[in-house]
């Protein structure tokens, strides 16, 4: 650990700052950008999950505050620009999975997710039983109207991206406007999705406040385990890149490295400073960054939490050496804890100079989760500095 970490600490406040669940659905992906001010507005996008399928996702929805989370408006529906729409073919393309971004370039708010395909009252994705096109999408924040462009489609002209996207990932703004993408594509040619093989790269992207332009990639990253590699999200620390894997099948997680944000080191699975596994199966982690710390956010199996979908709670949060790529076992804290239900599709944003934020939902997946205490909430967790970000 770095000297200048030692005396970095922080407060957690956790807030429930919706709760409601439905009979066909319960909420998913709160994912929020932040729109400079004094204060700073948060946008927080969120979906609903619907029980009849597997990846069976409604429009996109819209919480707010403007009081650095004092309080939240919403949920208000996107339903004419986020939402499902039929394509010439008849089958249904929504967004999903949509992460919003400031972009200071263009002083405009970016959410870039992915797409997912429909066939008309089939309640799966087509994407696990056809060889699909999957594409990088894209809307852009209205701040004075307070609604979302239509979602487009991002160009890839390189036929290996035929089934591409970045969903449920960090991406890094670069001081010239461009925009660094990690998104994760399917390496083979099988039309069966158990059988599929992943893979990771990080485009480079071009932004002009209305289209979102693929320019290159970098290197392509997958290792031999289990399917390959997903959902990837970037930070930048101390002069460097790092991105986090999610591990498409199996109980490890990767990390990996970089000098220029498009070229990496080969991932390596992520581990204690003891040396000890992580074990964070099949499932996404996500950075928080401190000008003077590298944390990351996580589930992980702990012996006692089998009774949760893939050991998905709590959700924990640990510093990181970066320069060893491992965790430090003794600054494990829980972010949120486990009331039976799926906390692996979480985001993290910083608001201010001393406030960042982890948002949770609680995905009522496993039979029988909601005996242990869970509602279907959205959660804030509010991590307070002790120190100011000088990142922001």
């Amino acid at each position: 650990m770095r000297a200048e970490q030692a005396d970095l600490d922080y407060a957690i406040r956790l807030d429930t700052i919706y709760s409601t669940i439905g009979e066909t659905y319960y909420w998913v992906h709160p994912r929020a950008g932040a729109i400079p001010g004094d204060p700073a507005s948060v946008v927080l996008a969120l979906q609903k999950y619907f029980r009849i399928g597997d990846d069976y996702f409604g429009p996109v929805f819209e919480m707010r505050t403007d009081d650095v989370g004092q309080s939240w408006t919403g949920p208000f529906e996107h339903a004419e620009t986020l939402g499902r729409y039929k394509q010439e073919d008849g089958t249904e393309i929504a967004i999903c999975d949509f992460t919003p971004g400031w972009h200071t370039a263009t002083g405009k708010l970016l959410g870039i997710g992915h797409t997912v395909i429909y066939a008309d009252r089939v309640d799966v994705p087509l994407y696990r039983t056809r060889k699909l096109p999957r594409y990088t999408a894209y809307s852009v924040y209205d701040e004075a109207a307070r609604t979302w462009s239509p979602f487009r489609m991002m160009t890839v002209p390189d036929p290996k991206f035929y089934s591409s996207g970045s969903g449920c990932s960090q991406r890094i703004d670069l001081p010239n406007g461009e925009i660094l993408v990690p998104t994760y594509y399917r390496i083979d040619e099988s039309s069966s999705w158990e059988l599929s093989r992943w893979g990771c790269a990080v485009f480079r992207c071009r932004f002009d406040g209305e289209t979102l332009s693929y320019i290159e990639h970098g290197t392509l990253l997958t290792v031999p385990e289990g399917s390959g590699l997903v959902e990837p999200s970037l930070t930048r620390f101390g002069g460097k890149y790092y991105m986090t894997l999610r591990g498409a099948m199996g109980e490890v997680g990767y990390v990996t490295a970089s000098d220029d944000g498009l070229h990496y080191d080969a991932p390596q699975a992520w581990k204690w400073d003891d040396g000890g596994d992580l074990r964070s199966y099949n499932t996404q982690q996500h950075w928080v960054t401190h000008s003077d710390g590298l944390f990351l956010v996580y589930t992980r199996e702990t012996g006692g939490n089998s009774h949760v979908c893939r050991y998905r709670s709590p959700l924990f949060i640990a510093r990181v050496d970066p320069d060893r790529l491992v965790l430090l076992r003794d600054t494990e804290r829980v972010l949120v804890p486990d009331r039976g239900a799926d906390l692996g599709n979480f985001s993290t944003i910083n608001v201010s100079s001393d406030v960042s934020f982890v948002f949770a939902n609680e995905c009522l997946i496993a039979p029988g989760c909601q005996q242990y205490g869970s509602d279907g909430s959205v959660f804030a967790v509010r991590l307070q500095w002790n120190k100011p970000n000088k990142l922001l």
